[in-house]
């Protein structure tokens, strides 16, 4: 029986894909709404992703809280806890905003101010397709490092939560969305 090497380089390519084998790290999101279980791009975003998981195996993520929450447009967490104090951060990361991921539906992103590189641990979940977050030849962008793979249940059911305003931050979720933990997924 001869066998054709394009046949079998397309089944081994597809098996590898199948099981995972060209995966990124996944990570887990446990929140008291339900778990979101995201995939990072380290080979797009690796200083961005080195950050996050940073921050997660330190347990920095633990008792925050998804502070900011804007239907049709996305979810914040991972900076403040539920009194709404902001936690201490590392230094700022450079901006990974150029790396050809767009800010659509799904996909996880690192907030930041007005200052390109002064992303630290806070990150967002889009809700929807934010072409005007890209990075383009007139607009640094926002860096997405990875994409949600489960528990988009759980991101819609975030957003839907009524919303108020807290001191000097608007789109406060009334009752505190927790970010449990963040486990790194073997």
């Amino acid at each position: 029986m001869i066998f054709n090497k394009k046949i079998i380089a397309s089944a081994v390519i597809a098996l590898a894909v199948c099981t995972g084998a060209y995966a990124g790290q996944k990570v887990a999101i446990n929140t008291t709404e339900g778990r979101i279980v995201i995939e990072l791009d380290e080979q797009k975003a690796p200083k961005t992703c080195a950050n996050f998981l940073n921050y997660a195996k330190e347990g920095f993520y633990n008792n925050t809280i998804f502070h900011r929450v804007i239907p049709g447009f996305m979810i914040q967490g991972g900076g403040f806890t539920a009194s709404m104090q902001q936690k201490k951060t590392h230094a700022p990361i450079p901006l990974e905003a150029k790396n050809g991921l767009k800010n659509n539906v799904g996909t996880v992103a690192m907030a930041r101010t007005n200052d390109p590189n002064s992303a630290t641990s806070q990150f967002f979940i889009n809700v929807k397709d934010n072409d005007f977050l890209n990075a383009s030849a007139s607009n640094d962008g926002y860096a997405v490092f990875g994409h949600v793979i489960s528990g988009m249940d759980t991101v819609r059911k975030i957003v839907r939560q009524p919303t108020t305003s807290k001191g000097f931050h608007d789109d406060v979720p009334v009752r505190p969305i927790e970010i449990k933990s963040v486990e790194i997924l073997k």
